[in-house]
């Protein structure tokens, strides 16, 4: 049938035209809306910028056709052939294309969004920056298909072949490709937000700094995959296969790798902080300078993997075999302003074999401080805020105090797992600079909290500080020596833990108890607490201002008392100096 005779009848009314052959006939902008050519044959036939919404093109044979910019909305083109055909900018928006094939054709900017391609085939089409958003394409074959830059957002391909095919850029975001077929393929730069891939077999594909946050691959293999530089926030990755992958420098922050297979892949400086690797595999993987901050790992197997220079801020470790694992040091702590680790242990070695599983660095939240003298309490609290305002959300509290022969020793308890030894230096470090800022400082300071100054130096006492207690079995043993060493030692304690109007009665105390018991040692009086309260005032100068402030103020009950001319006598030592 000719152009004209075609036209005539349909602008007649006449609506089916059912197995017509208006092959090669020019029909460019012309309107066809609601006809029938079912079954028809229009192989190259021209409809450029032609009308044919919610036509019925069932079966209909549209090779090598000319379809530019052709409005084709919700029309039926169930199994029709347009292998070839030119869709450039073709409008398709709620169309039916189920077992239509499209091999080959040209659809550059086309919007099919809404349409049903369920079964099409699309080997080798070219859909780049096509519209499908919403688009049902379950089943459907696209083959090293050209889907560069298109856009398929919340679209369904299920069990859809997309083998080599060009997606770079695309936006699949909450798409669904379960158990899709992506071997190969090329999603570089693509957003898969929130995208479902459950299944997908994803062999050697390219995600080169794709976006796939939220997304779930569950099961899925992207086995010797390229995901260098990928966004994988929150992703799921439970019981996925990524034997060999390139994870390099990926970002995966609060991902789920339960049971994953990462054996030998490549996750050099890839950032998975919070990650949850319960049961999986990175045997033989390179985490070099990886981030592993607050990780946790439960049964993970690291056996062959590399850990050189990764952070484990934080990370929480249950169950995981670190004997065979190579490193030779790991950072501690991670310093959020400039980003990037900090703290490395070990500080000036490296990790002999096998230390890793022996020496865990973070293997504690109780951290021994050691001083070589009585700290000052004011000066130690301050101390510990300046460390907590040097680490990420680290919160320290005092948990115990002991006096040693030579030393004293503070327990600080850590929020967290923490690097003891390296805290510990860490406090140590700061403690001699704060004390002496806070000796000029600490008028103001109390000014500035409209606190007045004391009359005695309050420094910060420790809480739970046991009183002294001699064992009875030490008394009864009538053992000189011993009774006068644990006595010694349990005076001393009390000289350097607290404060004047303290000890005295803390002091007098002891003694009234030893002397009810029949022990009486007059030397111990001069040697030890004597010379201790003369010993601190020399070290300490604010504990020496607080003994002249307590001679001054002190009730006359307490200045007669034994331990009240001891501490006189002591002060009058101190005059002469």
């Amino acid at each position: 049938m000719n152009r004209q005779e075609f036209l005539d009848r349909y602008q007649a009314g006449e609506r089916n035209f059912t197995y017509i052959d208006l092959s090669e006939v020019n029909l460019s902008g012309v309107n066809l809306q609601e006809i029938n050519l079912t079954g028809a044959n229009l192989t190259g036939v021209n409809l450029s910028w032609a009308v044919l919404s919610k036509t019925q093109l069932v079966g209909v044979c549209f090779r090598r056709a000319d379809l530019h910019s052709t409005v084709l909305t919700q029309s039926n083109l169930n199994q029709s052939n347009l292998s070839g055909a030119n869709l450039t900018k073709a409008d398709l928006r709620f169309a039916t294309l189920q077992q239509a094939d499209l091999n080959w054709a040209v659809l550059i900017e086309a919007d099919l969004s809404n349409a049903d391609l369920t079964g099409a085939k699309l080997d080798q089409i070219n859909l780049e920056q096509a519209k499908l958003n919403n688009a049902v394409l379950i089943g459907a074959e696209l083959m090293e298909a050209n889907l560069t830059r298109a856009s398929l957002v919340a679209a369904n391909l299920t069990r859809t072949n997309l083998r080599e095919s060009q997606l770079a850029g695309a936006n699949l975001k909450d798409a669904i490709l379960i158990e899709a077929n992506l071997t190969e393929a090329d999603l570089n730069g693509a957003t898969l937000r929130s995208t479902n891939l459950t299944g997908a077999d994803m062999h050697r594909v390219v995600l080169t700094g794709a976006d796939l946050t939220d997304a779930v691959l569950d099961g899925a293999d992207l086995s010797r995959g390229n995901l260098t530089g990928a966004y994988l926030l929150k992703t799921s990755f439970k019981k996925a296969y990524l034997l060999r992958a390139n994870l390099e420098e990926v970002y995966l922050l609060w991902s789920n790798l339960t049971e994953a297979n990462l054996r030998g892949a490549n996750l050099r400086r890839a950032d998975l902080s919070g990650a949850y690797l319960g049961d999986t595999i990175l045997s033989e993987a390179d985490l070099r300078d990886t981030l592993l901050i607050e990780s946790r790992l439960i049964r993970t197997n690291l056996e062959g993997s590399k850990l050189t220079g990764c952070c484990i801020y934080n990370w929480q470790k249950s169950e995981v075999e670190m004997n065979k694992v190579e490193c030779e040091y790991v950072y501690t702590d991670f310093d959020y302003t400039n980003k990037k680790p900090k703290n490395r242990y070990p500080s000036d070695r490296n990790f002999l074999p096998g230390e890793l599983a022996q020496d865990s660095p973070e293997d504690s939240q109780l951290i021994p401080v050691e001083f070589t003298e009585y700290p000052n309490w004011e000066a130690l609290v301050y101390t510990l805020v300046k460390v907590e305002q040097e680490s990420h959300e680290l919160e320290l509290s005092i948990q115990g105090f002991e006096t040693q022969p030579d030393s004293f020793l503070l327990y600080v308890r850590a929020n967290y797992l923490v690097n003891a030894k390296l805290l510990s230096q860490q406090i140590l470090k700061s403690y001699p600079a704060m004390k002496q800022k806070l000796v000029k400082k600490r008028s103001d300071i109390l000014g500035l909290l409209n606190l007045e100054v004391p009359i005695f130096n309050a420094a910060v006492d420790l809480d739970g500080i046991p009183e002294a207690v001699i064992s009875p079995a030490i008394i009864e043993g009538n053992n000189h020596q011993t009774l006068y060493q644990e006595i010694s030692r349990q005076i001393q304690g009390i000289l350097r833990s607290q404060e004047p109007e303290k000890f005295v009665v803390s002091v007098q105390r002891l003694l009234d108890f030893l002397a009810k018991n029949g022990v009486e040692l007059e030397d111990l009086q001069h040697q030890v607490i004597i010379q201790g309260i003369v010993q601190r005032a020399q070290q300490e100068p604010l504990f020496k201002e607080s003994l002249f402030r307590w001679e001054q103020v002190t009730s006359p009950t307490e200045r007669i008392s034994l331990m009240g001319e001891l501490v006189r006598f002591a002060i009058a030592l101190l005059w002469e100096e």
